[in-house]
């Protein structure tokens, strides 16, 4: 390695010198031709080694790189020192305790007890496997006392890999007790099986480094499942420990993370690409028969001030806010498949037509047997397509019905009500499995444009009727119901996708221009109509207090003479504001309803939020949320409360854990502690025997997990 200052070379030194470049680097340091970052930044190596390399060079000068260093491995285990270690192990006390007395490091006994060179007596009620383990207090001084950082203990492995002869390190997992938040390694055999890895290997890399893309990927998913809302939060948690879960000596630091998930998301549209195939495979899982899929728009508001972002309808607020809309297409039990993002939101039914439902049609699968009986029964739709009255429209409705498509909304304009004595009380199962009791009432309906559909009421016990609208001919009526009511686990999902998942939350700082040819609501037209709405307000307040006047009694003349004048100036108030009113229409009329961003005036222009990283996220929590929801329902075959499974899940994810790995058997057992009560403790016994049963392997190693409860 030769280093030139101008053109002179200045130094040099073999490749392999690394006495020599510490030396120069630090003269540098100290000649004032360089700084502790620009070192770091240059040559990929830890500030913080960059500056005790300095400092070496200010208290000891050039030989202090070159003085030999003591070395203790020869005589640190002598014949005598075994002895003496072992018979203080026989008593009972740790490694670190011995360590302590001997003046030795605990991680050399721990590496001589899993040699086999000393043995650790079993405690009462332990198991084989916990006799070299270490526990948490050790584990937290040797990780604080690392040289390259906290946690950063595999010390070859880093630095070959900062010379970039590592593609990753490899994974690795030692024996370890009361490993915090280790029960959210419950959810692996989930989170493999919702495919969390499945696609990785083909749209997803990274160049050599520590960090493998498999661990990045476990990461950032169980942090999802840890209610870790952000990776900013990884700062508080501690990077051993975590390690511990991943196989490695720690989690890459929060720039580390941001730097590689920076390379994951430089690709606009992969994030993608991997959804909708992920989608593809969800939905390919999926009868034929239950092929129902929930369409609604999700409204994500933005706080920043980088871009004057379009103002959208908040429900839970009950504000304009500036935001875009996510449009998710989610399963009968609230399960995602997929969303599209719409910073210029044109609606519902336009989303559907130009977006949702080429998607459904490219992902749902058509079986030889459903192509039959579409062949066969001309009323035969392919799929179900659920929305609220956002959606409604009768022409849509005529053209998913010739696409074989079968629409079911709520009937915007229902009309009158009907007879009660037309309502007949029927069992109707729900989403859930619960068996409820509707009162239901059906009849054919021809909408404006000659279509015609299904109608089904509900009476509910106030008397109110919830209209219903459908073009499935062939599912009876209690199906349409619960199909229709079934739309609030979508609500649910947003609801909890929000609070547990940070739904949400921000992603990435930045923005992107939009193309000029997209269209948006003309803010000429927008003023003009909230004109006119506040011009009709005033009028009709005018005429309902014009018509509420009235002479109960026989007035004196002078309040005769009030009153008269009274209904005289309301009188005019509503001739002017109904002159205004058709004023303003007509010039809303001359004025179009939607521009080019092109044609916006500079001040009202916007850019996009840049949706990749934000897409790839939110992948992984989608990825999550169904494996978290794969594991309730296993839970709810055992528990009174099926309601409380994701509670129980939670407390499950931030449990500790006791990880012990068997080399020679190939497994790695995750020993749970013992949940707040026995009936939470059994539920989780039977979902620890329903994930042994998958027999599933920690990605990058042939260990297969087991899970227990308590002490092996």
């Amino acid at each position: 390695m030769v280093y030139v200052h101008g053109l002179l070379p200045v130094f040099s030194h073999a490749a392999n010198d690394l006495a020599s470049f510490r030396l120069f680097t630090s003269q540098m340091i100290a000649n004032g031709n360089a700084r502790h970052s620009e070192i770091a930044r240059t040559f990929a190596v830890p500030l913080a080694t960059v500056k005790r390399y300095a400092k070496l060079y200010r208290e000891k000068g050039a030989p202090g790189f070159f003085a030999p260093r003591r070395r203790r491995s020869a005589v640190v285990l002598t014949p005598e020192v075994k002895v003496q270690a072992q018979a203080l192990l026989d008593e009972g006390k740790s490694p670190a305790e011995v360590g302590k007395e001997l003046s030795i490091l605990a991680d050399t006994l721990r590496k001589a007890i899993q040699a086999g060179h000393l043995h650790q007596p079993l405690k009462k009620g332990s198991s084989v496997l916990t006799r070299s383990a270490s526990s948490k207090s050790e584990r937290s001084e040797v990780d604080s006392a690392a040289e390259m950082g906290n946690g950063a203990t595999r010390t070859l492995e880093r630095v070959a890999a900062a010379m970039g002869d590592l593609a990753a390190a490899p994974v690795q997992f030692e024996a370890a007790l009361d490993v915090p938040r280790g029960g959210v390694l419950l959810a692996l055999p989930a989170l493999l099986a919702a495919g969390l890895l499945r696609f990785t290997t083909a749209l997803y890399s990274l160049p050599k480094g520590f960090y493998g893309v498999e661990s990045i990927f476990l990461l950032l998913a169980l942090m999802a499942l840890g209610r870790i809302p952000s990776m900013e939060q990884l700062r508080y948690v501690a990077p051993g420990e975590w390690g511990n879960l991943l196989g490695l000596d720690r989690i890459p630091e929060v720039r580390t993370l941001r730097a590689k998930l920076e390379i994951l998301c430089r690709q606009a549209g992969r994030a993608a690409r991997w959804q909708a195939a992920l989608a593809r495979e969800w939905i390919g899982g999926v009868s034929e028969a239950a092929l129902l899929f929930y369409a609604d728009g999700h409204v994500r508001v933005y706080h920043g001030d980088l871009t004057p972002l379009p103002r959208h309808y908040v429900t839970r607020e009950r504000l304009c806010l500036r935001a875009t809309t996510d449009y998710w297409v989610n399963a009968m039990d609230g399960q995602p498949f997929f969303y599209v993002n719409k910073e210029v939101d044109p609606g519902l039914i336009a989303i559907l037509r130009q977006d949702l439902v080429p998607l459904l049609q490219k992902h749902a699968p058509i079986s030889p047997q459903l192509q039959a009986e579409m062949d066969a029964h001309p009323l035969q739709h392919r799929f179900t397509l659920v929305f609220d009255r956002e959606g409604y429209s009768p022409e849509m409705f005529a053209e998913m019905k010739s696409q074989r498509i079968a629409v079911l909304s709520y009937h915007k304009y229902p009309g009158e009500d009907w007879p009660a004595e037309e309502f007949i009380e029927r069992p109707v199962t729900l989403a859930g499995g619960e068996p409820v009791a509707m009162r239901l009432a059906e009849r054919g309906t021809r909408l404006s444009n000659g279509l015609w559909v299904r109608q089904v009421r509900k009476l509910s016990e106030s008397g109110k009727q919830t209209a219903i609208l459908s073009t499935d001919y062939q599912a009876d009526a209690m199906h349409l119901a619960a199909s229709m009511f079934a739309r609030w686990s979508q609500e649910n999902f947003f609801r909890y996708m929000r609070q547990h998942y940070g739904l949400d939350r921000l992603v990435e700082y930045g923005t992107e221009a939009i193309p000029d040819t997209v269209r948006v609501v003309n803010p000429a037209w927008r003023q003009l109509d909230s004109q006119i709405r506040r011009v009709r307000g005033q009028r009709q307040r005018a005429i309902a207090l014009f018509g509420a006047q009235s002479l109960a009694e026989e007035l004196s003349e002078a309040d005769m003479t009030r009153y008269q004048q009274m209904q005289a100036e309301l009188q005019e108030k509503i001739e002017h504001t109904g002159q205004q009113l058709e004023q303003l229409k007509g010039q809303r009329r001359e004025t179009p309803h939607h521009v080019t961003l092109a044609q916006l005036p500079e001040e009202e222009r916007f850019q996009r939020l840049i949706p990749e990283r934000k897409h790839f996220i939110d992948t992984v929590k989608m990825i999550s949320y169904r494996a978290e929801t794969s594991m309730a329902s296993v839970l709810r075959e055992v528990m009174a409360r099926s309601d409380d499974a994701r509670a129980l899940l939670c407390q499950v994810y931030n449990t500790e854990a006791d990880l012990l790995p068997d080399p020679e058997n190939k497994t790695l057992t995750v020993s749970i502690h013992h949940l707040a009560n026995a009936a939470h403790d059994l539920a989780l016994r039977h979902l620890c025997n329903e994930l042994n049963d998958t027999e599933t392997t920690f990605p990058g190693t042939d260990l297969r997990m087991i899970y227990k409860i308590g002490l092996c």
